[in-house]
């Protein structure tokens, strides 16, 4: 399979490693017609996410929002898989974002919460308009250490690296099929934004 960072105009991007420093980092994008652009606004794309973590996980983890930021709970119970700082809001001439900073949970290595954060942004330039998602996670606690064991990367790819994989192509492939009513599945193409081993 080849790399690179450039799909097609109805195709996902889907990028997600081990950097060296051993941080994750993973990204999606999708490019839509321009047309759409007015109603993909950074605070739609949040929201949007936010309830597609509840029904993709059969609300086995509980999005709550508070004036202290975002935790996704376990079920209605006070367990943190992960605590968000609150959002974000950037604008620019051709887009917007929101990013969530990371500041706990039981998914992140105690202390060592880190520079991780989950972004959403728009860019709109050739007549689309570019939704992207990032995620640089500091050290999950399922890695361990700097340099994880071949072990510990698996037990990542099969869980955590999966789960968000899958969910951020749902969300991708759910908002072009609501905006442009196709029906048919968008296909999945790897590329290389960043180098480090995949996960």
């Amino acid at each position: 399979m080849t790399f690179s960072a450039e799909v097609g105009a109805t195709e996902i991007a889907c990028q997600q490693v081990l950097l060296q420093d051993g941080s994750v980092y993973s990204v999606q994008w999708l490019d839509l017609p321009e047309r759409f652009a007015h109603r993909i606004t950074a605070g739609f794309l949040l929201a949007r996410y936010l309830k597609l973590v509840r029904g993709f996980t059969l609300s086995l983890v509980r999005p709550v929002v508070h004036s202290d930021g975002i935790e996704f709970r376990l079920l209605a119970s006070s367990l943190v898989f992960l605590r968000f700082a609150p959002p974000e809001y950037l604008s620019g001439k051709n887009g917007e974002a929101v990013q969530l900073r990371t500041i706990g949970g039981l998914l992140v290595r105690p202390g060592e919460p880190g520079p991780g954060r989950l972004s959403f942004s728009t860019a709109g330039g050739n007549g689309s308009v570019r939704v992207t998602l990032q995620l640089f996670y500091s050290r999950p606690l399922l890695l361990g250490q700097a340099e994880p064991s071949s072990l510990r990367r698996l037990l990542f790819r099969c869980t955590q690296g999966l789960i968000h994989r899958k969910l951020t192509v749902r969300f991708l492939s759910e908002l072009y099929r609501e905006l442009t009513g196709g029906q048919a599945g968008i296909p999945v193409k790897r590329v290389r934004v960043k180098e480090g081993k995949d996960i």
